[in-house]
């Protein structure tokens, strides 16, 4: 059973999960990217298939097309409809000036990664996956999502709406935070800022990588060419011209590697680290645990088991706390 350290200053214990389902009953893919141009905007659409053995969904497989602002619009209502759930992140929405790198293959391909990422994070979830706006959101035609948008909110995002304006109410009448609270923030905003220095150097590596490549691909010619011209060196340009032919090749299969498998996984903490920034600001996190009865701090570890259990979208088990270990999640 795979187990999950924790820093030992923090007031979360460490956790280990239970093996999921055998059986898995719903699938998503996210694939098949269109672009579209009309008068106003140009935009650019995903298909979501989905197939399924549930019996609350009337077909066992679906296919639709969203765009962006449905998944935005998707993320906004399982936030208001369970506010006590960490939603998972969607990628930003990475406006630029120009506009110019918004549509090339390289931000689509990772966009879709990131789509396909986000609904099988919910699917997994073992709350969020039988939300019905997520049900609406894989099976309902684009038409018929529109109708569903210009609804009022349903009976559990008015339930999260109360939730929170108790919270906020019942906030000011508490004078002291519970230390529990101010030791995860003290760690969320050590991590936090590590995790954004982190991230910042890595895609500084990559463009220097890329602008490094780049060079290269222009040199690597030039010595091809110039050999032709000099036959007294002419073995030792075109050995030169192979050399870098060779670290063209390197290069761009480690920048392959540092684009697909290590920029998305540190960027995914950053995201992560703003939600759980924004938790703890919250007024509701804070209600959740009061530190003056052991009921309430039965009610602080269910907390925790809900907060861990929407990062990894699985049911957490109370495992024994090993010392020195720090957060990984």
């Amino acid at each position: 059973i795979p187990s999950m350290p924790i820093s030992p200053s923090s007031m979360i214990n460490q956790y280990k999960f239970e093996d999921e389902p055998e059986l898995k009953d719903l699938f998503i893919t996210v694939d098949d990217p269109e672009s579209h141009i009309t008068a106003i905007e140009t935009f650019i659409t995903y298909r979501v298939v989905t197939k399924t053995s549930r019996g609350e969904f009337d077909s066992c497989e679906y296919e639709v097309r969203r765009r962006y602002q449905d998944f935005l619009w998707l993320k906004s209502k399982l936030e208001e409809a369970h506010p006590t759930l960490i939603i998972p992140p969607l990628p930003e929405k990475f406006v630029m000036k120009g506009m110019v790198e918004r549509f090339s293959d390289e931000f689509i391909e990772t966009r879709r990664k990131a789509l396909h990422k986000f609904l099988n994070r919910i699917a997994d979830h073992p709350t969020l996956t039988f939300n019905e706006d997520f049900k609406i959101f894989l099976t309902a035609q684009a038409w018929e999502l529109s109708s569903h948008k210009k609804q009022g909110p349903g009976l559990l995002s008015r339930m999260g709406q109360t939730v929170r304006a108790v919270a906020s109410s019942v906030r000011g009448g508490v004078k002291n935070r519970p230390e529990m609270f101010t030791e995860m923030n003290d760690y969320m905003e050590t991590f936090s800022h590590k995790i954004n220095v982190l991230d910042k150097i890595a895609h500084r590596i990559y463009k220097e990588e890329r602008e490094y490549f780049n060079e290269m691909k222009e040199y690597g010619p030039i010595h091809t060419l110039w050999s032709a011209s000099e036959e007294d060196i002419a073995d030792s340009l075109k050995g030169v011209a192979s050399c870098i032919d060779k670290c063209c090749k390197a290069t761009e299969k480690r920048m392959a590697g540092l684009s697909e498998n290590l920029l998305p996984i540190i960027h995914e903490y950053v995201l992560y680290s703003e939600i759980l920034m924004q938790w703890d600001s919250c007024p509701l996190a804070e209600n959740l645990v009061c530190p003056v009865s052991h009921v309430n701090q039965a009610r602080g570890t269910h907390f925790r088991q809900e907060l861990l259990s929407s990062l990894c979208g699985r049911e957490p088990v109370v495992a024994v706390q090993k010392p020195g270990l720090e957060l990984c999640w």
